[in-house]
C-alpha cells in the first residue's frame, strides 16, 4: 500500500507562485509514475503533470509553460511548481501514484487564485 499526503496549497493573488508537495510512504517501490490531477467545482478531475520512473514528464497544455513537475527521491516527494497562476488554476489538488494498473491517491490541496 501507499500513502499520499499532499502540502502546500492556499490562496494566493493571480500571477503568482506556489508550490505543492506530495509525500510518498508505505510501499513506494516501483511506482511506475506520480502524476497531479486537479478539480475544479463542478467539473470532472483533470490531469495536471506526470513524471515516470524513467525520468519522462509530460504537461496538460494548459500548464504547459508555466508548472513545472519534479521529484526528490531520497525524500519521496514529488513537487508541482506552479508560476503565472490564474483564477482558472483554481482548484483541488490531488496527488497520484501509478504501479501495475492500480492507482494511489492523496487526500488533495486546495488552491485558490484570486483575480
Amino acid at each position: 500500500q501507499v500513502q499520499l499526503v499532499e502540502s502546500g496549497g492556499g490562496l494566493v493573488q493571480a500571477g503568482r507562485s506556489l508550490r505543492l508537495s506530495c509525500v510518498a510512504s508505505g510501499s513506494t517501490l516501483n511506482l511506475h509514475s506520480m502524476s497531479w490531477y486537479r478539480q475544479a467545482p463542478g467539473k470532472q478531475r483533470e490531469w495536471v503533470a506526470t513524471i515516470t520512473d524513467l525520468g519522462g514528464i509530460e504537461y496538460a497544455d494548459s500548464v504547459k509553460g508555466r508548472f513545472t513537475i519534479s521529484e526528490d527521491n531520497a525524500k519521496h516527494t514529488v513537487y508541482l511548481q506552479m508560476s503565472s497562476l490564474k483564477p482558472e488554476d483554481t482548484a483541488v489538488y490531488y496527488c497520484n501514484g501509478a504501479r501495475g494498473g492500480f492507482d494511489f491517491w492523496g487526500q488533495g490541496a486546495q488552491v485558490t487564485v484570486a483575480s
